[in-house]
């Protein structure tokens, strides 16, 4: 560990601006996992949330100590349509598919009626969730340590940086779930979420970059109106 990166400002500074951006980039991944875990019984879905934001802090420190294979990915390996494709891309693009199957797959049970809960006969097995929390987890690690690569030099701030990003995302998945399993219509907000979040993953993978900028703020003002229908409704049955 070099110890001189602690009295340097620009040090602190790149930590802090990277610590800042692994917290907004996890946003995608605590969203994913509370819409998943809302299917869960309590005990269950508190244990799926500390599996699945352990695997992702284990899967960024993994990326972070093999920088030389994560830079290989973004090398092109064919070219389609005109468009030299990475490994990196092709994660993203496969990433993206299945956030958008699971998200659709979800919205079409809920709007059907078919979404029974965690309380429903049918309870979704506690593996499969895990399963699909750690596919949807590496294709987060691959899209955060590759921008953390492009904002820091040095290691020891991507690892600091990464690590103090989890422990928010740990302290927020909790309400961030609870809310959602306590007020059902966020979770179809959730599920929208997470299909303009595969959209944008897969147009990456093809080449073409959305700001994520646009997409959070489009979530930022989503939530907003939501959370102003749901205050509504509050004051409306308390009078």
């Amino acid at each position: 560990m070099n110890v001189d990166l602690l009295f340097q400002p620009a040090a602190w500074m790149s930590f802090l601006t990277l610590s800042v951006m692994e917290i907004v980039l996890g946003i995608d991944n605590v969203v994913f996992i509370s819409v998943l875990v809302s299917r869960l019984p309590a005990a269950q879905a508190k244990r799926a949330r500390q599996i699945g934001l352990s695997l992702a802090l284990i899967f960024r420190i993994l990326l972070l100590m093999v920088l030389s294979f994560l830079i290989g990915l973004t090398a092109p390996v064919f070219t389609a349509f005109e468009h030299p494709f990475s490994w990196r891309d092709l994660i993203l693009l496969a990433g993206g598919l299945f956030l958008v199957f699971k998200a659709t797959h979800e919205i079409h049970k809920g709007v059907e009626g078919h979404d029974e809960g965690a309380k429903g006969p049918i309870q979704v097995g506690f593996a499969a969730i895990v399963a699909q929390i750690i596919v949807i987890d590496i294709v987060f690690s691959v899209d955060s340590i590759v921008t953390a690569i492009g904002m820091a030099e040095h290691l020891e701030i991507m690892i600091a940086a990464v690590v103090v990003a989890m422990i928010v995302m740990y302290i927020a998945s909790g309400p961030i779930s609870a809310f959602i399993e306590k007020h059902p219509t966020t979770k179809m907000l959730a599920l929208a979420f997470l299909l303009m979040i595969g959209a944008a993953l897969i147009a990456d993978g093809v080449g073409f970059h959305i700001p994520r900028s646009y997409l959070y703020a489009a979530m930022a003002f989503s939530a907003v109106v939501e959370m102003l229908n749901v205050a509504a409704k509050r004051n409306a049955r308390a009078t």
